[in-house]
């Protein structure tokens, strides 16, 4: 639809909660950690990715034709989303899907810095964002980082772009950049959002995500060893951390999960963030933090049910499915144990 007319959350929300009880759960992702990535494809095809295995499967095999099934399901899946959408519902759906924008970006820097081929970055992109395909193909023919900044100057990526290549020259780490690209987002995401009280319940949501990306960048930055102050990277718009308290607790794992079961989000999180008190490392770290939000969207979405929120949550679930059966695929072509597999996953 489009941003023009009405609202209609409890329409969008009803589709979206039918969706919702499709996704894998946890039996799924126990069978297909023991499945050959052909087994895996097959698997898919007797669920809701029948339609892509189908259409992929004359041109893809293997973890090929899962990696770009997975993409074109998500893709559709939140095209669906929009056009179910209108007015307000709309709008917001839209601002939040350009985190795809986000990612296809740090995907395509990413890519550039480790030379890797133009095929494998493309396998890896999510055409759920605002790009055109123009734009995404220039992206994938980018031969440097400085070529991928030059590319989205007339973006909201642009100048944030420009004054963080500065410091990625100087450092050679990628962070600066993703984090310029993260706070792009993230400021246009949270701007003129409104003041009811279902949309500040999202507001709430989205605090927590900024919240969740601020400690693992910083942590990023700490373990990387360029003499950076995470405090130069933070995001504006969480609830949790200043910048001065943030570069404190970024050198230390344990207190800064303290600092965040001891926050306000204890009440709401629970659980979810026992999880992070146990995480032994970063990446634990990380798929605990991704828990903790889909748990924290969740609660949010039965305060306000009619509302923008269990929309974006669903976003979020099916965004982590879709990353879940992509670890399967390239654990299991990798010659990973399932025990190693099941680490990389994120369950709620």
């Amino acid at each position: 639809m489009s941003a023009a007319g009405s609202s209609n959350p409890e329409y969008v929300v009803a589709r979206v909660r039918a969706r919702r009880g499709s996704l894998y759960g946890d039996e799924e992702y126990r069978k297909l950690v023991r499945m050959s990535p052909a087994e895996i494809a097959r698997f898919m095809e007797e669920s809701t990715y029948e339609a892509e295995i189908n259409a992929l499967g004359s041109r893809h095999g293997g973890v090929d034709l899962i990696e770009y099934a997975l993409n074109a399901n998500l893709a559709d899946q939140f095209e669906a989303i929009l056009d179910w959408s209108e007015g307000r519902v709309y709008d917001l759906v839209v601002r939040y899907l350009r985190k795809f924008d986000a990612w296809n970006i740090k995907t395509v820097i990413r890519g550039v810095y480790t030379d890797a081929d133009t095929e494998d970055v493309e396998v890896d992109l999510i055409r759920a964002g605002s790009f055109d395909d123009r734009r995404i193909q220039r992206l994938l023919e980018a031969d440097s980082v400085e070529a991928v900044v030059e590319i989205l100057e007339d973006t909201i990526y642009g100048e944030p772009l420009e004054a963080a290549y500065a410091d990625f020259q100087e450092t050679d780490v990628l962070v600066p950049l993703e984090n310029a690209v993260d706070r792009a987002f993230y400021d246009h995401l949270l701007g003129s959002l409104g003041g009811d009280e279902p949309t500040r319940q999202y507001e709430r949501f989205l605090k927590a995500e900024v919240d969740f990306r601020n400690a693992r960048n910083a942590l990023r930055l700490a373990r990387s060893g360029a003499d950076i102050d995470p405090a130069d990277y933070f995001i504006e718009g969480g609830e949790l951390f200043d910048r001065a308290t943030l570069s404190q607790l970024a050198a230390n794992l344990d207190e800064l999960v303290t600092y965040i079961a001891d926050s306000t989000y204890g009440d709401d999180l629970g659980d979810a963030l026992r999880e992070l008190e146990e995480a032994d490392s970063l990446i634990a770290f990380e798929h605990a933090t991704d828990a903790a939000l889909l748990t924290y969207g969740d609660r949010l979405g039965t305060v306000h049910p009619v509302s923008v929120t269990p929309i974006i949550s669903y976003i979020l679930a099916k965004e982590r499915e879709v990353e879940n059966i992509r670890a399967i695929a390239r654990g299991k072509e990798a010659g990973l144990g399932s025990d190693e597999i099941e680490s990389e996953l994120v369950i709620q």
